[in-house]
């Protein structure tokens, strides 16, 4: 959860500094979350790294005209405080323009993706 969270930070961050390529923690989680982001588009691609035992992505950002792809990220569920919702109570994030990310018992999906499996999870963050 908290290499989740510190994922979507690394990436925001690397866009309001403008950034071409960032470097995350490598887990199988952050490379899920990593595969939805590039499927929603908000990143271009992301490769596995490794440099002794310490594995890791490099993280291609993606921009358009200049604009970053993403511009904030909102996090839902904290170590402390979980949040989980039902099928029937995954948020729209800002009508539709965002995104809603869940950790389920298909994995990790987006909030249109549960919805259509009438799966819920934990809220994990939603992102615009």
């Amino acid at each position: 959860m908290i290499s989740v969270i510190d994922t979507v930070i690394r990436i925001k961050n690397g866009y309001m500094a403008k950034k071409i390529e960032i470097i995350v923690p490598g887990s199988k989680i952050t490379m899920s979350v990593l595969e939805k982001l590039i499927s929603e588009g908000f990143i271009t691609s992301f490769t596995r790294e490794q440099e002794g035992i310490e594995k890791y992505f490099k993280v291609q950002l993606k921009y358009e005209n200049g604009k970053a792809k993403f511009t904030d990220v909102e996090i839902v569920s904290k170590p402390g405080q979980r949040k989980y919702v039902k099928a029937i109570e995954i948020p729209s994030v800002l009508n539709g323009l965002g995104t809603a990310f869940l950790s389920t018992t298909s994995g990790i999906l987006t909030g249109k993706e549960a919805k259509k499996a009438s799966l819920g999870g934990e809220l994990l963050f939603n992102i615009w």
